[in-house]
Formats: C-alpha cells, structure tokens, sequence
C-alpha cells in the first residue's frame, strides 16, 4: 500500500476546496492547510453511513447519553498518543478551534482587555481576537524559534489572557513541558489565564513527543480537532478541554454548541478510533518530505536558512538572503507567484517579523513537492 499522499495532479485539480481552486492552472498550489491525501477508509464509510441513514440532523448537547462521544474519542485517541487523561465529562464542543479559542477567551477576559500572541503566528489569531473587541499585544519568539519568556513576561504586564500556538504554526516548534511550566508561573505571576490552540497536536515529527498544555498549566483551557491532522477541514467541529484547576467551561453558553456538526462529529470520531495508522503513514511522509526540503536547500540555495519543524506540515523558509531577494526588497511570496507559479503562504501575513520569509506546505506528493522546490529553487537563486 502506497503513501496517503500519492494522489495525482489531476485528481488535486478536480478538487473544489480552496487550495485547487484559488490560482490558475499553471500556477503550483503550496499555501493553505489542506493536505493533497487520500482520505482514511474510516471516515469515508463512517461520513457515508450517516448520508446513507438520514443521520444529518443535530449534534447531541452534553446533557445527552450520546453528547461526549467526541470527546471521548478523542481521550481514547489522547491517551495512546499524547499519555493523556483527557477529562471527558468536563469538555466542552465548539465549532471549530477558533471559534471555540475566541469562545474561551471570551469566558476569561472581557471587551479591551490586552490578550497576547506570539508572531509569527497564525493569522487568523490577530484577526480573531480583534474581531472580539479584544486588544492584541505580542511577544514575539525568540530568533530560534521559541518561546521568549522575557517578552511574555513584559507582555503579560496589563493582559489577562494568552492565546498559545502549540504546537507552533508556522515556524512547527513544539513548546517542552518545561517551557510551558515556566509559561505557567509567569501567567500566574500575572494573572493571565492560558488559552491553547492545539490543533495540530497529532503531527509531531520530530524526537520529541507532544505535551499537552493542560497536563503543565493546571488552569489553562486547550482545543483540540481532528481537522488538521486528518485534512477534514470542510467537516468542522472541535472540543475544548479544560486543565484541572480551570472550571469556566460549565459558563460556556449552550448556543456555541449550536454551531457544532453533527456530520462532522461523525468524521471526527471516525478518525479519532480508526486513523492510527493512517497517521502514522502521514507523519512518515512528512519526515521524508523535510529531508527533500533540507537536500534541495543544502545543495541549490544554501543562502536561504530554516529550522526542521518539529512538527506540523510546513516549512517556514527564511529568503531574505537568496540572490533574488537579498537587498532588493522584493517580496519573495509575490516572486514566487508571478515568476515561479508557486502560491505560497507570504511571511508578513503571521506579522512582521515574518518579513522575508515564507511558509511551505509540505503535505502532499513527493513529485508535486519536488516541483515545487524546484520552481522556488529557481525563481529565488537568480537575481532580481
């Protein structure tokens, strides 16, 4: 049985999801978090019983027999990757992750307060929390990539709470438990209460498993989703889970469990009992498409630097000294795209210490991959 990830050209292009359908034809997709994979048997058969039955309606609410079959799921799927004892009564369905994140941050802060992130990170974090009335301060990572304490110790002065990219996207930094304890005592410290995105949890790839927040920092709040992990983006649905010394979920109101589907529930739990191996095939392909990165790197465009992640599905590429960008001011995302039919995701969108960098998206064939290493190889050696 082949890769996951040995799915043709053609086929991608008949997809109708935003990844294959934003740029022309001739122009290589590398941007958004869609992974070009076959998707798991489980979920296909789970997703098509439920069309199959008229099983479309509502997600049951947590005070039904069947309204923690999610979570518990997932603790089945947290407790054999992650050694976690996921407290399934006290979860919580949300939406999706973001939504659940601005739901939680809702709970424990209120309109103006200062909330702190740390770019670059993930867009939508900035934009999100803005469109909550909330007031955004950053401590940016240090230049390796990590958590700088310092700076959240600066920043959580006036905060009250902390949205936490873990593991990190795009730079794929997996925070350590000592990192996150000593996060902790400075929340404390503060009081700043902790709020953890891990939705891409199940996609460490490195020597070092992941920690969940939680088991550290016994009164932050984390979500958790299938979505990454098993590219079910278009099936949205997750669970907040909270940290034993963090009660606010039971204040959550019923109408955030509204929005959850119930199809999507379906797929997830799918994924969650039955995706094991699947994933693992997954992260296996990663592996093996980082050291196409670092070959192709290493022996065509030494000038351009980057840190093997130690999980998620990207690259965050630092450009600013290849010989088409170096000193020119040229933006290497927009070169990319109109000299090298490459879309990727431009640095500055994680904010503007991602200036000069952009983020690949490792997850899919080794010959697409190829191709797209090639066109940025080329467009990004020669001189503007």
């Amino acid at each position: 049985m082949g890769s996951p990830f040995d799915v043709p050209v053609a086929e991608l292009r008949r997809r109708t999801s935003l990844k294959w359908h934003t740029y022309p034809q001739d122009v290589l997709p590398a941007f958004v978090a869609e992974m070009d994979v076959r998707p798991l048997d489980a979920v296909v058969s789970a997703v098509h019983g439920a069309l199959l039955s008229g099983d479309t309606g509502y997600e049951a609410g947590p005070a039904s027999p069947r309204g923690t079959a999610y979570a518990e799921a997932f603790a089945d799927f947290a407790s054999r990757h992650h050694g976690w004892d996921v407290p399934v009564d006290r979860t919580r369905l949300v939406p999706d992750v973001m939504l659940g994140a601005v739901e939680v941050i809702r709970l424990v802060s209120a309109p103006g307060d200062a909330v702190v992130i740390n770019p670059p990170v993930y867009p939508p974090f900035r934009s999100f929390l803005e469109h909550a009335g909330r007031r955004v301060v950053t401590a940016p990572l240090t230049p390796a990539g990590r958590l700088d304490l310092d700076a959240l110790d600066r920043a959580f002065a006036g905060a009250r709470a902390y949205l936490l990219c873990h593991p990190h996207n795009p730079t794929g930094t997996l925070h350590t438990a000592d990192e996150l304890r000593a996060v902790g005592d400075l929340a404390t410290r503060h009081g700043v209460r902790v709020v953890a995105d891990e939705i891409h949890a199940p996609l460490f790839v490195g020597d070092e498993a992941f920690v969940p927040t939680t088991t550290v920092i016994p009164d932050a709040i984390a979500l958790h989703s299938a979505s990454k992990a098993f590219n079910l983006a278009g099936l949205k649905t997750a669970v907040a889970v909270p940290g034993p010394a963090a009660d606010d979920l039971t204040h959550l109101p019923e109408i955030v469990g509204h929005g959850v589907s119930h199809v999507a529930s379906i797929a997830h739990q799918a994924a969650y009992r039955h995706g094991h191996a699947w994933l693992a095939d997954v992260r296996a392909s990663i592996r093996r498409h980082q050291q196409m990165v670092d070959d192709a790197l290493t022996e065509r465009l030494p000038s351009a630097r980057w840190r093997r992640p130690e999980a998620t599905y990207f690259a965050w590429l630092d450009v600013r000294d290849t010989p088409a960008v170096a000193g020119s001011g040229t933006d290497p995302a927009r070169l990319l795209l109109h000299r090298g039919r490459l879309a990727v995701n431009p640095g500055p969108t994680f904010g503007d210490e991602g200036a000069g960098h952009v983020r690949l998206n490792l997850a899919t064939s080794p010959e697409i991959l190829a191709d797209a290493l090639d066109r940025l190889v080329t467009t990004l050696a020669a001189r503007a």
